[in-house]
């Protein structure tokens, strides 16, 4: 490969992200190059673009980026897996399998979880963790946009599988970006349940309906969110006044932490899966959660059996891009691309990056 610069996004805090020409990476023993085809915006990122930091996942300035998928053009001293030109996935993290959490099954707690960042680039280094333990060759007929997917989609296949949701239960969906659009899709057609999704957004809740939701509420204009007595009325008027036996958090605010308590039944459960800012705090009815015997979960990440398992899953069509992607960009626009996903312009869901 001819060229030793390469046009990627650096990460440098708050809103503040820069397209520069940088050293393409240098790849060593058991790692991989790999050129970059697509790599998708997430609801991820956008938070990291608006707050400038992810504790866990990156720290600028950085390059920035983690669904990607591409092309194998060069194989560090030992790697026998993989052979230049194939089309791979790349997950952004591997585990350690030695560490405590690792051996109880827990690998996205790991104590030396390693992630990886750099996706929004025209190369990508794949660390040796991960080209061993959590990347994947694109099964023939997958297109690249419908691979990058998988990192995401393992997020909220894990978040299903954590709250043992059974075929028939009812599912509600606080917060329809492309995370919470994901758990609509799998709750329904993967799991067998049914869902009913909530969003502050008509085109929010038509796309829901479109990816399999069987109902939408719209969350109230002017209540307030943690209270939205309208929203309450309308889970207990659906559910024999039960209410849902999931509720999936997918927005990352207190106030939607909260008013999930208000929305599930007695005995259900919530999984608070949009991560809130840290140093947040909520205040939850401690009456409520103790004589209802709500049980209250919080997901993290992924592990690499989910993201084999999510890969399966795009591969036979049940997910599939063209329902969650509505924008194509070139790198050169992500900083506008990144601006209108933080601030809900143009109607953008995901949005494909083509280097």
């Amino acid at each position: 490969m001819a060229a030793t610069l390469m046009q990627a996004a650096v990460l440098y805090g708050k809103e503040d992200v820069r397209l520069e020409a940088v050293p393409v990476p240098a790849i060593e023993a058991g790692e991989m190059l790999v050129r970059v085809r697509t790599a998708l915006t997430c609801g991820t990122d956008v938070k990291v673009f608006r707050r400038g930091y992810h504790a866990r996942m990156i720290r600028p300035p950085a390059l920035f980026g983690h669904e990607l998928a591409g092309d194998v053009v060069a194989l560090g001293d030992g790697v026998q897996k993989f052979k230049p030109g194939q089309r791979v996935v790349a997950a952004n993290s591997a585990p350690c399998d030695r560490c405590f959490f690792c051996r109880r099954g827990q690998q996205n707690l790991c104590d030396d979880l390693l992630f990886n960042n750099g996706a929004y680039a025209e190369y990508i280094r794949i660390p040796e963790r991960i080209v061993h333990k959590n990347t994947y060759v694109i099964p023939e007929g997958l297109a690249y946009r419908d691979a990058a997917m998988v990192e995401p989609l393992a997020c909220a296949l894990r978040g299903l599988d954590e709250t043992g949701v059974q075929p028939g239960d009812t599912v509600a969906v606080l917060g329809l970006g492309p995370i919470g659009l994901m758990f609509v899709r799998l709750a329904r057609f993967a799991f067998g349940t049914r869902v009913i999704s909530i969003a502050r957004r008509v085109e929010q809740i038509d796309q829901a309906l479109l990816l399999g939701s069987q109902e939408g509420i719209l969350l109230s204009k002017n209540s307030e969110l943690h209270s939205d007595s309208a929203v309450i009325s309308e889970i207990k008027a659906r559910t024999g006044g039960r209410g849902a036996d999931v509720v999936i958090e997918a927005v990352g605010v207190p106030a939607a932490w909260e008013l999930a308590t208000r929305l599930v039944r007695k005995g259900g459960l919530i999984n608070f899966f949009g991560g809130c800012a840290a140093g947040s705090k909520v205040g939850l009815d401690t009456d409520v959660l103790h004589y209802s015997e709500i049980t209250c979960k919080a997901s993290f990440h992924h592990t690499p059996a989910h993201i084999a398992r999510s890969l399966e899953l795009l591969a036979d069509g049940t997910m599939n891009a063209g329902s969650f992607i509505n924008h194509e960009e070139p790198l050169s626009r992500l900083p506008k691309v990144l601006d209108d996903l933080a601030h809900h312009k143009n109607g953008q869901i995901k949005t494909a990056i083509i280097p």
